[in-house]
């Protein structure tokens, strides 16, 4: 009985060690849309009134206390239930509401956040959820994205965390325009959104051609249009496809759904088509630096079976919050996707 007792001490020790371990040498990144994530108070000149409980969807603080279990099951889940280190989301309203997702469900992680108050007439922002045992935040911006019509639409969040290994990684998160209107009507909004991010990446980039820039979101639009490819220059890149050089002469950025995409997965179903809407893009120095790099493939639609609707016309698809005005109580009509770093040994 002591000789099994023993076994079971040592091999949770063990477990614990490498847990450790992994969560301590590796970066792991990740990105959700959180589908219509709103309180249940009405915002005075915000377009919310769906999301109330007197309103088409009923929305009650019992049915967000349940959407806010069921994130923060797919958050704990991630990367072998250690949880992301980096987590940007978008389509929450106010950034308490993610600090209440932490204070209730996820409250034995040292989770923070950051965010900045859209100007969005539905009144959702983009957002970010770090590990604040590896990151701390020293910068935030909020860059605005103004369309010809002048409609208010989500800024770009861009925000600067130094990790325990004194580097320093600007993260931006966005959700770029809709296709509402049209793809093809609607394209010029979203080349809007890329050329405010563009610009604030050669900013970082004429400062420091090494510079540690994550980008992701969901851009609706994929790796290869034009908002994406030529207006973001986000290239296209497929695992041993970078040349290991040990000095980088000029700075770029690429795409690491890219793969994925051509493989013909997709974060987000629309009628019969998977899309890949939701993308996570690095510069140079994340795939040949010399304090981390990209884990090749890791890159992942992630799909827990737990979050997959498992019957009728949408089987495969990552179950919702609704329906249409249908209440369904599930999770998002987007899969989250990430990708690992490791960092180098010192």
């Amino acid at each position: 009985m002591k000789t099994k007792l023993l076994l079971i001490f040592v091999l949770i020790i063990l477990i614990s060690s490498s847990n450790y371990s992994q969560s301590s040498d590796t970066l792991f990144t990740a990105f959700y849309n959180l589908e219509n994530l709103f309180d249940v108070i009405d915002d005075e000149g915000k377009d919310d009134a769906e999301f109330l409980p007197d309103g088409d969807n009923e929305w009650t603080a019992e049915r967000l206390d349940r959407k806010l279990f069921n994130i923060a099951r797919v958050i704990r889940s991630m990367n072998n239930e250690i949880g992301p280190d980096i987590l940007g989301v978008c389509e929450v309203e106010h950034q308490y509401l993610l600090d209440t997702l932490i204070a209730k469900f996820l409250n034995d992680k040292n989770f923070k956040t950051a965010g900045y108050e859209s100007p969005d007439n539905r009144g959702i922002e983009n957002g970010l959820i770090y590990n604040a045992d590896k990151f701390n935040l020293i910068g935030l911006t909020a860059d605005t994205v103004k369309l010809s019509d002048g409609y208010p639409t989500r800024l770009v969040l861009g925000t600067a965390l130094v990790s325990n290994e004194q580097d320093t990684f600007y993260v931006f998160i966005n959700h770029w325009p809709s296709r509402r209107g049209g793809e093809i009507q609607s394209q010029p909004n979203r080349i809007t959104a890329a050329n405010v991010l563009r610009y604030r990446v050669d900013s970082l980039f004429a400062l420091n051609k090494n510079s540690k820039i994550i980008i992701m979101g969901d851009f609706n639009d994929e790796p290869v249009n034009v908002s994406v490819l030529n207006t973001l220059k986000a290239q296209p890149f497929i695992c041993d496809s970078i040349p290991l050089k040990k000095e980088i002469t000029e700075p770029a950025l690429y795409n690491l759904a890219f793969q994925a995409f051509q493989n013909g997965e997709g974060s987000y179903k629309f009628r019969d088509d998977w899309n890949m809407l939701d993308q996570i893009i690095v510069s140079t120095d994340l795939l040949i630096g010399e304090s981390i790099q990209y884990e090749c493939g890791s890159f992942e639609v992630y799909k827990p079976d737990f979050v997959l609707t498992k019957s009728g016309k949408y089987i495969g698809t990552s179950f919702p919050t609704y329906g249409g005005n249908r209440y369904l109580g599930g999770y998002s009509d987007h899969f989250p996707v990430t990708a690992k770093f490791i960092f180098s040994e010192k």
